[in-house]
């Protein structure tokens, strides 16, 4: 299981990449965009991840993966339990989601981190 710390450790040493708290969610966004957000008990991941392929993220491993609430089903989102999250998934995922919302120039970066 992966926490909210070892996801921050990352996150953070990601170009452009800042934390913010809203309402008592901490976020972790590039300019004003959210790439990771967390529930407020932090069991729940959410992130970037293309919208075409996130019904077959979630019928593939539904115990792990989850939609968005419905108001956040217009964007490219998607939804993880941290509890069935290991460390090297949670790199792919944060990596990937913040590969959406940087410029490409930047995408090769994470390969040091």
């Amino acid at each position: 299981m992966v926490t909210v710390e070892d996801v921050r450790g990352l996150a953070l040493a990601l170009p452009r990449s800042y934390e913010a708290i809203v309402r008592d969610r901490i976020k972790f966004r590039v300019g004003r965009i959210v790439y990771i957000d967390f529930s407020p008990d932090e069991s729940i991941m959410g992130f970037a991840f293309p919208k075409q392929e996130r019904a077959a993220l979630i019928a593939a491993e539904p115990e792990k993966f989850l939609m968005p609430r419905l108001s956040d089903q217009r964007y490219n989102w998607v939804e993880g339990r941290m509890a069935a999250i290991d460390e090297p998934e949670m790199r792919e995922l944060v990596i990937d989601a913040w590969r959406m919302v940087v410029p490409k120039f930047l995408h090769d970066h994470p390969s040091t981190v």
